[in-house]
């Protein structure tokens, strides 16, 4: 399949015609749900979850649909009835003609004093790629593709790399990074390429790679 990264955590996957998208959110560009045949969001923040963004893709296409957690889905259901579907750890579904299993049930902790939402994580076709939304979530079968959230206020780069050494993935692409600067994404490339165990790669907003 071949995947996009857009801005921040979203990313697109095109295979045999068809394109699934994760989690466009505000910081990603106007165009990243742009004939989107699924749309995937992992938890409610606004960097993963932009509900005009939502929106105006189901407007465009009556055949679109969305897989979310309740706390996203609860929000736009009805406007769109049958096209908006809950899910939850343990669940699988088809999208889009990709296989999606469903991991992970809680964000990752940003402060003790903050209530922890729903995440999940998203692994396609049988591990070819997982992305975990806001957590270290593990999966339970290997994974090829990790898409590794490199920088958020719950996380530091030591944590990162630990994460990719216990998924064990193939090789490993950045994803949560817009608010790294240019100035300290060499300093993540060398850490993560040189101690995360997998071949890492970073795309810019709008590359594209095969998976």
């Amino acid at each position: 399949m071949k995947l996009t990264k857009k801005s921040h955590a979203c990313v697109r996957l095109v295979k045999d015609g068809r394109t699934l998208v994760l989690d466009p959110g505000a910081f990603t560009e106007e165009d990243a749900t742009l004939g989107a045949d699924a749309l995937l969001v992992t938890h409610e923040h606004p960097d993963h979850f932009d509900e005009g963004r939502l929106r105006a893709a189901m407007e465009a296409d009556a055949a679109t649909e969305i897989w979310a957690p309740k706390s996203v889905a609860g929000k736009i259901a009805a406007a769109f009835p049958g096209r908006v579907h809950t899910v939850g750890h343990g669940d699988a579904f088809t999208a889009a003609g990709f296989d999606v299993q469903v991991h992970g049930e809680l964000h990752a902790v940003i402060h003790p004093d903050l209530p922890r939402v729903t995440n999940v994580g998203y692994l396609i076709d049988g591990g070819r790629v997982f992305h975990p939304g806001d957590a270290l979530t593990v999966p339970d079968q290997p994974v090829l593709t990790l898409l590794a959230p490199v920088q958020a206020p719950w996380n530091k780069i030591a944590e990162v790399i630990d994460y990719v050494r216990e998924v064990k993935p193939r090789r490993v692409y950045d994803i949560h990074d817009a608010l790294l600067t240019d100035l300290a994404r060499p300093l993540y490339d060398t850490h993560l390429g040189n101690l995360g165990g997998a071949d890492h790669g970073r795309l810019a907003s709008g590359a594209s790679t095969q998976v």
